[in-house]
């Protein structure tokens, strides 16, 4: 039996693991983390990844979970709405949009027992050659792989090891985004607040409610996304003196214990696999900031195990074949989503909260355009 290494326990790493196991591999998922975040942005689950969901028998689950948020608000200062929207308007017939630790719990349920998780643990080695790939871990013996699947994010590893540095792959996009869990809030609403270039959103999902702080800035020097402390001090500093109930939302930042924040990167790398190590999901290629990097995930990660039910090295290159123009797709979402939701200017927010009521058209017309042109070329 063929053996596979997967460095990730999230979304695609827990779908790839899902249909490798299928498909006849004896898999190891080896995740840092020892356990599934609070925090984090909601993701949705749209086109091609619907169906993923639907054959490993989870799509029920992922409706149950759904956040059910009914519109989009745009407020002021004062907390006067300013604009208002419709969520279905977004979103088409089936898709739903759920917390992303929900997403990747649910996935994970979902895989085979037979599949081996360690948390806590990381690849800290990887040496190849014709035969395999042997890996060592930050815990534990050296073991010897037939394939090593790089699912650990946009800060992977596992890229690290085979590719080379993060500096290579990864582009600042001028935003960064954090969110932490508000426990007890209520509402049916996604309510926005904005100053130029800053927002600062609630999002009122059923289980896991959460706040999200998004703001443009460049490179801040010697960033960390591990470091607490450090994200406290700089969200601070950039919602000082804000409106609306910002100055609540930093008391509670200040006496959190777990926030994601992270800068808004573009993760660009030529070539998805070396020998027989390849990536998927933000490892391999991120491309928005709110759109479908979960639905990507799962579709590429379904994608990578079917190709590889032949030859290793070849197999990589026929996922990568097949899956990088779906992402190719969607490259243009992050900077409609900042022009969106981070205006630059008071003047940028004022149209924006007319423009929004339009965006839904804007968006599936774009969608509509991309898929033509991947037909055409596909």
């Amino acid at each position: 039996m063929r053996k596979a290494l997967i460095s990730g326990a999230g979304i695609a790493g827990s779908t790839a693991a899902y249909w490798l196991a299928k498909n006849g591999f004896q898999v190891t998922v080896v995740e840092l983390a020892r356990g599934t975040r609070s925090s984090g942005s909601p993701v949705d689950v749209r086109g091609p990844a619907k169906d993923v969901a639907e054959r490993m028998g989870v799509m029920a689950q992922i409706r149950d979970a759904s956040t059910q948020v009914r519109d989009m608000v745009f407020v002021n200062a004062r907390g006067r709405v300013m604009s208002r929207t419709a969520m279905r308007a977004w979103a088409e017939p089936g898709d739903v949009e759920l917390p992303r630790g929900d997403l990747a719990a649910i996935l994970r349920a979902a895989v085979p027992d037979e599949v081996e998780f360690e948390f806590g643990n990381a690849v800290s080695t990887l040496d190849q050659d014709t035969d395999g790939v042997t890996a060592e871990f930050t815990s534990g013996p050296p073991r010897r792989f037939d394939v090593v699947i790089g699912a650990d994010g946009a800060h992977s590893g596992v890229r690290a090891l085979a590719f080379g540095p993060e500096s290579e792959y990864v582009k600042h996009l001028g935003v960064y985004v954090a969110t932490l869990p508000l426990d007890g809030e209520t509402g049916s609403d996604f309510v926005m607040y904005n100053t130029p270039g800053r927002a600062v959103a609630i999002h009122p999902a059923r289980r896991t409610p959460i706040a999200a702080f998004m703001f443009r800035a460049p490179q801040i020097p010697q960033f960390d996304h591990r470091d607490l402390d450090q994200h406290k001090r700089l969200l601070c500093d950039a919602y000082a003196g804000a409106g609306w109930r910002v100055p609540e939302l930093l008391d509670r930042v200040r006496a959190a214990d777990d926030i994601y924040f992270d800068s808004v990167s573009r993760i660009q790398v030529p070539v998805w696999s070396r020998g027989r190590v390849g990536l998927v999901g933000d490892a391999a290629s991120c491309v928005s900031l709110f759109g479908d990097g979960s639905s990507l995930a799962m579709t590429g990660a379904f994608t990578l195990a079917d190709a590889l039910t032949n030859d290793i090295a070849s197999g990589l290159r026929d996922y990568e074949g097949r899956h990088r123009p779906q992402r190719a797709v969607k490259e243009n979402a992050v900077t409609l989503a900042a022009n969106l939701f981070i205006p630059a200017t008071r003047a940028g927010i004022a149209v924006r909260n007319v423009a929004v009521h339009f965006m839904p058209l804007v968006l599936k017309i774009r969608d509509t355009v991309a898929e033509y042109s991947l037909a055409k070329t596909g």
